[in-house]
């Protein structure tokens, strides 16, 4: 199964920056066990854009869609056999890089 495994910085309280390569360590073991499919870090939020085209008009908004102390930055997308061997990951993930972790399932 596969999942969702997000990365969740906090503007007023953010986590440690020099945590790059313990980060890399942490990602060549899940290679190494088959657990990686794909990660990114991502851009602050800043430099976000948000479209929404549902009406007769495109919009775009800058920034993101909510306005929020905490947000997304980053994610993995991991393969476990089940939910409990993605929260052990999960688990030293948050220790890792010293931020929350929210692992979800694809359908």
């Amino acid at each position: 199964m596969r999942y969702l495994v997000s990365v969740i910085d906090d503007k007023a309280n953010p986590g440690s920056t020099d945590r790059q390569p313990v980060i890399s360590a942490f990602n060549e073991r899940l290679i190494a066990e088959g657990h990686w499919v794909f990660a990114g870090g991502l851009a602050d939020t800043d430099t976000a854009t948000v479209v929404d085209n549902r009406g007769e008009q495109a919009v775009l908004t800058d920034g993101p869609f909510v306005e929020s102390k905490e947000y997304l930055a980053g994610l993995w997308i991991w393969e476990a056999p089940d939910l409990d061997v993605a929260l052990r990951l999960a688990t030293e993930a948050s220790k890792v890089c010293d931020r929350k972790i929210e692992v979800r399932p694809f359908h």
